[in-house]
């Protein structure tokens, strides 16, 4: 569902241009840098929910899910303040001018000396696309993809099957690294010559301790998504509007890195023989469907509200619902499993694989 929702999300947002300046709706250098972890996460989080109990996932899901709802709903409350100013100062501003002569003017409009350029779909979608980023992030997809795939056919917990789950570090490293380097770099750089102009959309300074943040975050997302087969854009959505990204842009970013990790994440429980197709592919083509009109009447909605705080408030409902229900179906199931005298303990990683 994740996967189908995000791949159709990332189609609608392609045709979408940024709300606020010339630049991709997708935050191509956010994406490079949590895309890596992300992966490597999931392929831990996977590795992890044959062996882990099911109250343990359960309430671990609980505590992230409503720890990370509560904090989106009071970015959410944050962002409507800063807007309702915002909305204020700019009818005032609407409504009083004053012209060369210092003659006071009310309710004056003028039309812009240069004009907006309007541009077709097409163009938008044209935009939108770096292709070598996007070839960047289709080769790790692609080496996380094989390393799973060869991880498969040898034995569970073999010398190679160590090798080749250990290979996936370096591969992620690698891309993360390079990445962080260059917004490290780019920051100092900045700050030498008095440059206040953020490197990408996120607001905060590039230090080694926040990159290291993220770095963090995006194994945690990727565990978490890897335990629910969600592709961690729960943790991913936040972390983007935590660290400074306007709305718009977070959604856009999150489900088009979601939609790498969540396909692998797909795989890989198709691996374990843990993925019904026929029903997986009914549930894709409700997803599909829901992520393109939801994305759809969103962005209407933001026009028509002008308050793009409403996304930060429909997440953070979501991620609480999220948390609701799948608390409750993991309650109920974890009594019915102690009803039945089932085993409740940790799991051997090596005869579960």
């Amino acid at each position: 569902m994740i996967m189908g929702a995000s791949a159709s999300s990332v189609w609608y947002n392609i045709r979408v241009p940024h709300p606020t300046r010339e630049a991709p709706i997708i935050d191509y250098d956010l994406s490079l840098l949590f895309q890596p972890m992300l992966m490597l996460g999931i392929t831990i989080g996977v590795a992890l929910s044959v062996v882990f109990p099911y109250w343990l996932i359960t309430v671990l899901i609980i505590i992230l899910f409503m720890g990370t709802s509560s904090r989106s709903f009071s970015k959410g409350i944050q962002m409507w303040n800063e807007e309702t100013i915002l909305k204020k100062e700019m009818a005032q501003q609407q409504r009083t001018h004053v012209n060369s002569h210092g003659e006071l003017l009310i309710d004056a409009e003028y039309e812009p000396l240069v004009p907006r350029e309007e541009k077709s779909a097409m163009q938008i979608i044209r935009f939108n696309f770096r292709w070598k980023r996007i070839l960047v992030l289709l080769l790790v997809w692609v080496l996380f993809l094989l390393l799973q795939i060869l991880k498969n056919d040898v034995a569970t917990c073999s010398i190679w099957y160590w090798v080749l789950f250990c290979l996936q570090f370096p591969i992620a490293f690698v891309v993360f690294g390079y990445e962080a380097v260059k917004l490290y770099k780019e920051h100092k750089r900045r700050m030498i010559t008095g440059n206040p102009e953020a490197i990408c959309e996120a607001s905060i300074q590039w230090t080694a301790v926040h990159i290291a943040f993220c770095a963090l975050c995006g194994v945690l997302g990727g565990t978490v998504g890897g335990l629910l087969g969600s592709g961690g854009g729960f943790i991913l959505g936040p972390l983007l509007l935590e660290i400074g990204v306007i709305p718009q842009v977070a959604s856009a970013t999150a489900t088009f890195v979601m939609m790498f990790s969540s396909s692998l994440s797909v795989v890989e429980f198709y691996l374990l023989k843990r993925f019904p197709i026929p029903y997986a592919l009914y549930l894709i083509s409700v997803s599909v469907l829901a992520g393109f009109w939801g994305q759809f009447f969103i962005r209407k909605l933001v026009t028509f509200l002008r308050r793009a705080s409403v996304i930060v408030f429909i997440l953070s409902a979501v991620i609480f619902a999220s948390a609701l229900t799948m608390g409750v179906i993991g309650i109920e199931q974890s009594v019915m499993m102690i009803r039945n005298h089932e085993f409740m303990g940790f799991l051997g990683f090596c005869d579960n694989q």
